[in-house]
């Protein structure tokens, strides 16, 4: 009797134990907590849906907790509510859309009767603070976009693989205050990786982005700053920026652009792009229509064509510090094959106002320095010419001085 008694009592305690480890209060109806203000998190694994689960989250905002596993669905998941946070396992929570009829998988905007604090509806509705982070979330090539956010105020998007959707990885549609995508993986989509429209104060920052069309595109928006970022193999483009001003390209790795490494078009103004490693692309830096920006410490390294062009659409441009080149190595060899052997240099095609000084140009054709007239006002000083063929010395209205040039370097004999 003793015995059967101990074991119904272990029982009860176990049933007990497992009940207290997997219960997750999820609703007003579960215990309320004690800490003053706080509201229950959402744990979606105990709702049928996750867009259950998100409707859960109270006006005032709130957070969703996705657990690991493979989650699809056939209808975009909507957030409208702003303070809310949607967090996952990291790449063990995978949303994959299965729809083909081009939705997008998750769009984030405001309600569409947003009312004002008189009652009235909001002309121009908008919500604060939304945060998506560390999960996956993939598409197909008929699916829509990946994260689809539109007046969306503070936006944090950190720690997300976006891959594999019919168009954009993550479009931020005039979530102009302050939007942040950091430490996101965004790959293999068919259109543009990164897409901002009518932003500004933006950060764009460790995010890798591989084989999307376009990597990044900012148009109608200012203050960019996009650092330390890694860019590979785009079936297009790497960075285009259209009409926005006063932004940063810093410290980026852009490499395999079928297209060009970075365009600016549009009356872009104030834009500087510096210290970026610029490799083996179609092209390189695209001036279209860009005006008062700066080229800075930047290495150009085998270009098929164009390494930096500056159009008869731009102008006080200042180039400096960079260098173009080969796959040279030392001792009269190069790195690459035969037949991977281009590297271009400068072009400036019918421009003006233009400061080139302190670059190397080593061994890139068909020249260091290619000048399409009527180009005029240059300050073409200080730079050091190896192993290359300029039309520097044709340019007219201009300032030239200081340039040293050099033959390339003799193949020295094996030291036995």
């Amino acid at each position: 009797m003793m015995s059967l008694q101990r074991t119904v009592l272990f029982l009860m305690l176990t049933v007990t134990l497992s009940f207290q480890l997997n219960f997750h209060p999820v609703s007003a109806g579960a215990a309320e907590p004690k800490l003053a203000g706080a509201r229950p998190v959402i744990h979606a694994i105990n709702y049928s849906t996750i867009q259950e689960a998100i409707d859960a989250v109270p006006a005032e905002g709130g957070i969703v907790m996705l657990p690991p596993g493979k989650f699809e669905i056939d209808k975009p998941l909507v957030i409208t509510s702003g303070d809310f946070m949607l967090v996952g396992a990291g790449g063990a929570t995978h949303i994959h859309n299965k729809n083909e009829e081009g939705l997008d998988a998750i769009q984030i905007h405001p309600p569409a009767d947003m009312k004002l604090p008189d009652g009235k509806k909001d002309p121009k509705p908008r919500i604060w603070r939304v945060q998506l982070q560390n999960f996956r979330v993939t598409g197909n090539e008929k699916s829509g976009r990946g994260i689809n956010a539109k007046w969306v105020q503070e936006i944090f998007i950190h720690g997300v693989t976006s891959s594999y959707h019919g168009s954009d990885g993550i479009f931020l549609d005039f979530c102009f205050e302050d939007p942040r995508v950091s430490d996101c993986l965004i790959t293999y989509n068919k259109a543009v990786g990164l897409n901002l429209i009518g932003c500004h104060d933006i950060v764009v920052s460790a995010n890798h982005f591989e084989e999307n069309q376009d990597a990044l595109r900012c148009d109608d928006g200012y203050n960019l700053c996009m650092s330390g970022n890694n860019l590979d193999d785009h079936l297009r483009h790497g960075v285009i920026i259209e009409n926005t001003y006063g932004s940063i390209v810093s410290a980026n790795m852009i490499e395999e652009c079928n297209g060009s490494a970075i365009i600016l078009d549009r009356e872009c103004y104030g834009i500087t792009m510096s210290a970026n490693v610029i490799a083996h692309n179609g092209k390189g830096i695209i001036l279209k229509d860009a005006h008062g920006c700066a080229v800075s410490a930047n290495t150009f390294t085998l270009l098929a064509e164009d390494a930096l062009w500056i159009g008869p659409q731009s102008g006080r441009i200042t180039v400096t510090g960079n260098n173009f080149s080969n796959s040279y190595i030392g001792k009269g060899m190069v790195k690459r094959r035969t037949n991977d052997l281009k590297a271009a240099g400068l072009t400036l095609d019918k421009t003006r106002g233009i400061t080139v000084s302190g670059n190397l140009f080593s061994s890139v054709r068909p020249k260091a320095v290619e000048v399409i007239e009527p180009t005029t006002h240059v300050i073409f000083g200080n730079n050091l010419l190896i192993d290359v063929e300029s039309d520097h010395k044709l340019l007219k209205e201009s300032i030239v001085e200081h340039v040293l040039e050099a033959a390339a370097e003799p193949v020295k004999p094996e030291s036995k």
